[in-house]
């Protein structure tokens, strides 16, 4: 990445020539953001068996591979469809074959997100386990899938942020000529690399003989609702809105963008949960 100055003598990087193609095999491309979800799915199923092994719980290992596959599944469809009905939804009504077209782009975290819980829910009720520990194992480790793809949308140089003056501004191709928020990597930072962090170690406390009193289920997965929310909404006023949609409200001191419109709904769900859990939760 190479570092310039502009007239106005602000530090602003030229975005680094980075082929979105990992590698070819024949005539099949294998692209970055394929082995961001391959990776973030690999490396969330190996520490949930290491997880499983020590605490012997909350589900199989046997059990944990068939969550593995319906959370493969949920997150493609429900990633898909929650892009075509949040953000896009004119455009694929009057042209419906598009839909199954992923390789040209367009997935959606909250559609994702709602995909995986379904798919949580569904293996939960078919092994007769509890839905909030499932949810608590597979929230721990969904921040390692958002770190590398975000990652994947830096290299791809997509979703980048608002012009900027700061020193980490980034010129990015096909954005004009001004340096940019690499809002990309600020999500990675935030709800990737520091969520997870937090909630794994939430996570080991859950299970410590230690701990003053057991954590109930589920509140892990509303510590994930309210740290994913947050971080989305933050960054995305240093993030460049959706040119087909833009902002909903766009006032003088104050934008709401679609992304941040779906965070709030996350954020309050959290909150909820976590006023549930502390009611039903017996203090000693």
């Amino acid at each position: 990445m190479r570092l310039k100055r502009h007239s106005k003598k602000v530090m602003m990087f030229n975005f680094p020539q980075i082929n979105p193609i990992a590698f070819s095999l024949g005539p099949i491309d294998v692209r970055w953001y394929a082995l961001a979800y391959m990776a973030g799915f690999i490396i969330g199923w190996y520490i949930l068996r290491l997880s499983i092994k020590k605490y012997q719980q909350p589900l199989s290992l046997a059990q944990l591979d068939t969550l593995l596959n319906a959370s493969l599944l949920g997150v493609i469809l429900g990633g898909r469809l929650g892009y075509v009905l949040f953000y896009h939804p004119e455009f694929y009504l009057a042209n419906p074959v598009q839909i199954i077209a992923i390789w040209q782009g367009g997935m959606s975290f909250h559609g994702g997100f709602l995909g995986v819980l379904c798919a949580v829910i569904a293996v939960a009720r078919y092994y007769r386990l509890s839905i909030l520990a499932v949810s608590d194992a597979v929230c721990m480790v969904a921040p390692i899938g958002l770190f590398f793809g975000r990652i994947a949308n830096f290299i791809n140089a997509e979703l980048y942020g608002r012009v900027t003056s700061s020193v980490f501004g980034v010129v990015f191709p096909n954005a004009g000529p001004l340096p940019r928020h690499p809002s990309q990597l600020y999500e990675a930072g935030l709800e990737g690399m520091l969520l997870f962090i937090f909630l794994f170690w939430q996570y080991q406390k859950k299970f410590s003989p230690h701990a003053p009193a057991p954590a109930p289920h589920g509140h892990i997965l509303a510590y994930f609702l309210i740290g994913y929310g947050l971080s989305r909404y933050v960054v995305e006023f240093a993030r460049e809105p959706d040119a087909h949609i833009g902002y909903l409200v766009s006032l003088p001191y104050f934008t709401l963008s679609m992304g941040q419109l779906l965070s709030l709904p996350m954020i309050l769900a959290g909150l909820s949960l976590i006023i549930f859990l502390r009611r039903i939760t017996p203090h000693g």
